[in-house]
């Protein structure tokens, strides 16, 4: 499943091993085909500890339809399980997330992602319309992954419905408040009018199998791809209270602020709420989770030698202070009174964030890395055989071709300090590891389950 490049950039091959065992275990194609299987006209499905049976003969059409970065390989698994039983259907995936061998009877339209673009609203406007025409023998599954909410974008507001122009600055000024997924996802589902359970309600009264592969810290179904198949528990006051909390809320376009007032104060209808009857017939089914992968990392570690601990699948907060756990760490194995002896292996997961503070470029794992290469040259001494990866799962971090980036002694002993610490004050993290040559580029992953850090300690 890794898609590494053979190239002059830095590399550490059992750390690519131990993180191509984590994508290998998260592939949407296997994660599908192991889990889904067609016996005596029922679909059967298998996952969380429990099997699913949906009578075929009951439905006169079978409609997929969904959004995010692991889309296409997803539809192409469940092309191979139920084959010219689907009917019709549309996926949309990021830019440049098509695969070789693409599926044959689910369309896919590529949209735009993290800023949602004029395909994004065409390919939500195309699947509200096919999940509008779906009735009571209407088999509706539903792929969903993370990346769903920007590639998948129906402006809400009433009477007045938002422009995309208001989705786009809005979702910008989330991200770069260093808004957590979860709070940006509350306020898109309350801007949006098919997120937030809201494609359910279109495609009541249809059965609808949601099958989500989780890119969200806890795996909850109503912030993946901001619920487009889960009822929304958050509320226009809750949107209203994260923007201002973020300072941000007077920057918000003025359409936009008068949608969220008028939601909060009830002249707007409200996403639906646990235990709406439209749940009725929906049945969500998480096949594939960050600690999913992080235990196939784990695997692969101990089968290299390592002494190995998985210390979290849910790391959040700025990603330069979450360095400074894993240079702690690290520190700590190389004197010998760590959590672990040498030769070891710290693996952690998540989704973290970062305040932009200046005008370069990177990501989330390229400022993470970044900030523990700087611990590692202002004391190069103290990380004697540590090396360190962190990388986006999808294969890319933030409005970047890069995965994510690599620190290690050899690295930090290439950059001077001044450069690393203006680099790192700047969000300039794509740079300057261009520069030393320690980006860590995968190519697109097609599956999506956060983020992943892998410490070494030789």
């Amino acid at each position: 499943m890794s898609n590494l490049q053979k190239t002059d950039r830095f590399s550490h091959p059992r750390a690519e091993m131990i993180a191509g065992a984590a994508l290998s275990r998260v592939d949407p194609v296997e994660l599908i085909t192991r889990s889904l299987r067609v016996q005596d006209h029922h679909l059967l499905i298998e996952a969380q500890g429990s099997t699913r049976s949906f009578d075929l003969d009951r439905f006169d059409e079978i409609l997929v339809v969904g959004a995010g970065k692991a889309g296409a390989s997803m539809a192409r698994g469940l092309e191979e399980v139920l084959g010219d039983r689907i009917s019709r259907g549309l996926v949309a995936v990021k830019h440049g997330h098509r695969l070789e061998g693409a599926p044959e009877l689910i369309p896919l339209i590529e949209a735009g992602h993290p800023v949602p673009d004029g395909k994004s609203l065409e390919a939500a406007r195309e699947i509200a319309r096919l999940a509008g025409e779906a009735g009571e023998r209407t088999l509706c599954i539903t792929l969903i992954s993370g990346g769903g909410s920007s590639l998948l974008t129906l402006p809400g507001g009433g009477e007045e419905p938002l422009s995309l122009e208001d989705i786009q600055a809005t979702t910008s000024l989330l991200l770069g408040a260093g808004t957590p997924i979860g709070e940006i996802n509350c306020v898109r589902k309350h801007l949006s009018g098919i997120s937030g359970g809201r494609l359910c309600r279109m495609a009541a009264p249809a059965t609808v199998v949601a099958l989500i592969l989780s890119d969200v810290v806890g795996d909850d179904p109503g912030s993946i791809a901001s619920g487009l198949a889960a009822p929304d528990p958050t509320t226009f006051h809750d949107a209203w209270e994260i923007c201002l909390r973020y300072g941000i809320a007077g920057d918000l376009p003025r359409a936009v602020q008068e949608v969220l007032r008028a939601g909060k104060e009830g002249r707007l209808e409200e996403t639906p709420k646990p235990g709406d009857p439209i749940f009725g017939k929906v049945h969500p089914v998480l096949l594939g989770t960050n600690r999913i992968a992080l235990e196939a990392a784990r695997s692969q570690a101990l089968d290299a030698g390592y002494n190995t601990l998985v210390l979290t699948s849910r790391l959040t907060g700025e990603a330069r202070e979450m360095a400074r756990v894993f240079t702690a760490l690290a520190a700590e194995i190389v004197q010998g009174r760590g959590l672990l002896e040498k030769p070891a292996c710290i693996l952690a997961g998540g989704e973290t964030t970062v305040t932009l503070r200046g005008e370069g470029k990177g990501g989330r794992n390229q400022e993470m890395a970044l900030a523990v290469l700087a611990e590692m040259a202002a004391s190069p001494g103290e990380y004697q055989g540590v090396t360190f990866l962190s990388a986006g799962t999808d294969g890319t971090d933030g409005p970047t071709d890069a995965a994510g980036a690599w620190a290690a002694p050899a690295l930090a002993g290439a950059g001077d300090i001044p450069d690393l610490q203006k680099a790192l004050a700047g969000n300039d993290s794509y740079h300057l590891f261009q520069r030393l040559r320690g980006l860590y580029i995968t190519g697109p992953t097609n599956t999506n389950v956060c983020d992943i850090q892998i410490l070494l300690v030789e």
